[in-house]
């Protein structure tokens, strides 16, 4: 039986070779090459490979749909610090309910 790579081994491959950082499309462009996806299945293979790349630990996105090697980042760089996300969210709740309450009061006169 032969060895068929997955989508996202070949990507690494391809960002190994590439050095640096590439984009989503360039990325499955190469892929779509070396598997050599009908027509019918390029729109649904591009977007398993586009949730298989965003949860592979291996790559990580530097921004306008460019992707890299974690490997290649300090930790710094690709880290996100959960709590911001969670504390900005709180605060877009906080000033919903803010903008609401000031509606409200507006109706009540």
């Amino acid at each position: 039986m032969e060895n068929i790579k997955s989508m996202t081994d070949i990507a690494y491959d391809i960002l190994i070779e590439a050095s640096g950082a590439l984009s989503f499309y360039k990325i499955f462009e190469e892929i779509q090459k070396l598997r050599d996806f009908t027509f019918d299945d390029i729109d649904e293979k591009r977007s398993l490979f586009y949730t298989n790349i965003t949860l592979d630990g291996r790559f990580i996105t530097v921004g306008e749909n460019y992707w890299d090697l974690r490997e290649r980042h300090l930790f710094e760089e690709v880290h996100i610090d959960m709590n911001d996300i969670y504390s900005d969210e709180e605060e877009e709740i906080e000033e919903e309910e803010e903008d609401e309450s000031i509606d409200q009061e507006n109706y009540d006169d």
